[in-house]
């Protein structure tokens, strides 16, 4: 994530801000600039970029930030589509006339922000089923039925033909613990989940029916493998008691698509927290020669300009620091993570099909 500053005074403002919390001017995220604009009031609904002039470009509130404020991103006045690029992926939204609904659904739209953040700048396609109906992109929003509803089933997170489910109770903290818990897991978050979900998208889009196909199976394993027998079994007798010698997380040794979709969302966390740090020009200068050490010597920290040994050299001594900063507070490891070669193969494969070009066609 990019830092960014008030395009009025200057003050430092996050991904998440609507307004600035020094001069109160407007703020939007503005995807074709990748920056956070300072608007100011122009004809009818258009706003216009502050540091633009009255000839600069102007932009519309995207329709969730105006009506629902559940958004801070803003359109091109040209584009027709009254939603930003986040929103307009939406197909289904939660119920909003259920009590606590509308607070889960904000908390959803700012981590499927970051992940859109994300994905577009790594350059990977993202699209919606309107501009792309057979591989383009979608999320259902849903929750599950009232207790005592005859014949109702719990809505699945999960991820089908482009359309990513996600159940609302997953934007409840206590919620979401109480299933980290019951899962046996040491991480589990809102944006992980996205990160996890946009995973299996990408690899029918990018690896499956295509040349990479037998490098994945050489890595991941063969995904013919039947899924629902493979995912009953690890519910029910859980993961191999070695399965830390080859997989990023337990649930990543349930099946290669799990595999692939655990590491996927772990690469998005490593580029993501790097480009963070390193916008914020951390460096790490330690006492004694034998601790870890962070040099910052690279201009360009976009997501996409480190090589994978770079990425691999800065993540080690980040983690470090996040740990010991988490248990200074009091709190779990913020990366309760190993990485042995094997994972370390796998990110890289990652890594270059996120750096090379989309499959044409298939084989």
């Amino acid at each position: 994530m990019k830092v960014f500053h008030c395009g009025h005074c200057d003050q430092l403002v996050f991904f998440e801000n609507s307004a600035c919390m020094s001069c109160g001017r407007t703020l939007a995220y503005l995807p074709d600039r990748t920056e956070m604009g300072t608007l100011e009031p122009a004809t009818g609904h258009q706003w216009r970029l502050l540091s633009a002039g009255k000839g600069g470009q102007a932009y519309r509130l995207c329709l969730n930030y105006s009506r629902e404020n559940v958004c801070n991103w803003a359109v091109a006045v040209d584009d027709p589509n009254p939603y930003c690029r986040s929103c307009r992926l939406n197909r289904v939204i939660p119920n909003l006339s259920r009590s606590g609904t509308r607070q889960a659904w904000a908390r959803l739209e700012a981590a499927k922000r970051r992940l859109i953040y994300s994905l577009l700048c790594l350059d990977l396609p993202v699209s919606g089923k309107a501009e792309d109906p057979q591989r383009g992109l979608a999320f259902d929003f849903l929750a599950d039925p009232d207790p005592g509803t005859p014949g109702a089933v719990a809505v699945p997170t999960g991820h089908l033909n482009g359309v990513i489910t996600i159940n609302i109770a997953e934007a409840d903290d206590a919620e979401r613990e109480k299933r980290r818990l019951q899962m046996h897991e040491p991480y589990r978050t809102l944006l992980g989940h996205f990160r996890h979900e946009i995973g299996h998208y990408y690899w029918d889009r990018l690896i499956g029916g295509t040349a990479r196909i037998d490098q994945f199976r050489r890595l991941f394993g063969d995904e013919r493998q039947d899924y629902g027998q493979l995912l009953h079994r690890h519910h029910q007798q859980g993961a191999p008691a070695d399965w830390a010698k080859s997989f990023v997380s337990a649930y990543a040794s349930a099946h290669p698509w799990e595999d692939w979709a655990e590491t996927w969302a772990h690469y998005l966390h490593i580029t993501d927290t790097l480009e963070t740090a390193l916008q914020c020009g951390l460096s790490l200068q330690p006492r004694r020669s034998n601790e870890p050490e962070w040099k910052l010597e690279v201009a360009d920290v976009g997501q996409r300009a480190l090589s994978f040994d770079l990425i691999v050299q800065r993540w080690f001594p980040l983690t470090y620091v996040l740990n010991n900063l988490n248990r200074g507070m009091g709190l779990p490891d913020a990366y309760p993570f190993v990485l042995p070669t094997p994972v370390l193969n796998k990110l890289r494969f990652v890594h270059e099909v996120v750096r090379g070009p989309e499959p044409s066609a298939p084989r």
